[in-house]
């Protein structure tokens, strides 16, 4: 039944050509392909779905990031995510972080017992005299390809983004290390996760895509991405937070956080699940001390021009945050500006009108010009 199914489609999908072409539109334009979006959900469908390789947060056919802060255990989940991926495919993780020796401890018992690993875990390391070539980034990609070519295996684990592009932070290269990547995964049918560093960031701020360190085109080339934070409330607990979905569903945003803490089973060295959170419950609390030392920061930087962006990056916290502190400031201020009466006794006997004179003798129209002086500073906030 569903060989007659699949038939069908394709007599379909050869009618939709055969008309696309009738009607005089072409199927491709320079590196541009045309189809209409029936016969693109057409074929599609023919195609297999991508099943899911970790949960929901990492899918066959994707590029998919994973960052975290240094020795917050990004190294460690991506071994926990190639180790149960690698019971029934063939696994090839690119270890750039540890030593042979390092590698053997991490997964070592306390009586000197080995973790046995998953016949179809392959660890590659790299060869130090390769970091001596001139175009290093070139030659890992190369590599990368020749494995590809060369071991037929479709799942790749790299760690880490650095050894791949060390500008990072500069657009251009970060943008064509992107499209390499992408175009290897589709070339060669891959499926691909590269772990991630970020920034030194403050345990009371949400993980954002602002934290992934490098250029921003990072982010924008990956299919989906997801971080590791370190609870503030229990310095054992990590949580996995999703920040990017293509396929599957959005299950682990701020308000469904999955919880972690790592242990040593059998000799292996893991994520163990303690269950679910808001994110919200494992951010530090700022002291009344600090917080007010953060939101007179926030109203300086506000007052002497700076964005709402700006001032989030400079400050460490969410855009949001700073919109609503400098939103409760200018509240704060308009309820402190006291309100002139409909009419009031002068020194003369004659009553005065409002907008016609102050409480101290100027007209309305300079008052207000002066409350306007007093709030320009706060008014030069930008969209975030």
């Amino acid at each position: 039944m569903e060989e007659d199914k699949n038939y069908i489609s394709l007599i379909h999908g050869d009618l939709a050509r055969a008309t696309q072409v009738q009607d005089g539109m072409p199927e491709s334009i320079g590196v541009m392909s045309i189809k209409t979006a029936n016969r693109t959900v057409l074929e599609a469908s023919l195609l297999p779905t991508p099943r899911a390789l970790w949960d929901s947060f990492w899918y066959e056919g994707e590029l998919s990031c994973l960052f975290a802060d240094s020795n917050v255990g990004k190294s460690i989940l991506a071994v926990q995510i190639a180790d149960r991926i690698a019971r029934t495919d063939n696994v090839l993780y690119l270890d750039f972080e540890l030593s042979d020796k390092q590698f053997q401890l991490r997964y070592t018992d306390e009586h000197g017992n080995l973790y046995t690993f998953p016949e179809k875990l392959y660890r590659v390391s790299l060869d130090c005299n390769s970091l001596l070539e001139a175009d290093f980034e070139e030659a890992i990609i190369g590599s990368i390809e020749q494995m590809a070519l060369q071991t037929r295996c479709k799942i790749f684990i790299v760690d880490n983004l650095t050894y791949l592009c060390c500008a990072m932070e500069k657009g251009d290269a970060a943008g064509r290390l992107m499209i390499q990547l992408n175009n290897l995964k589709k070339r060669y049918d891959l499926s691909m996760l590269v772990l991630a560093h970020t920034p030194k960031r403050s345990l009371d701020c949400p993980i954002t895509s602002n934290d992934l360190a490098g250029s921003k085109r990072l982010y924008n080339f990956f299919d989906s991405v997801f971080a590791i934070g370190k609870s503030a409330q229990d310095g054992g607990l990590r949580y996995v937070k999703q920040l990017k979905v293509r396929y599957g569903t959005y299950s682990y945003d701020a308000d469904n956080v999955i919880l972690y803490e790592i242990e040593k089973v059998d000799a292996f060295l893991q994520f163990v699940h303690r269950g679910y959170s808001t994110e919200k419950e494992h951010l530090r609390k700022l002291g009344d001390n600090e917080s007010n030392q953060r939101d007179c920061m926030i109203l300086q930087l506000s007052q002497s021009g700076k964005s709402v962006r700006e001032i989030a990056s400079q400050v460490n916290c969410g855009k949001s945050t700073v919109s609503r502190i400098i939103q409760r400031s200018k509240e704060d201020r308009n309820a402190a500006v006291p309100s002139v009466p409909l009419s009031q006794q002068t020194g003369s006997g004659t009553m005065g009108q409002v907008g016609q004179h102050g409480t101290d003798g100027t007209s309305g129209t300079a008052g207000e010009a002066r409350q306007a002086e007093l709030f320009a500073g706060h008014e030069k906030e930008d969209k975030p």
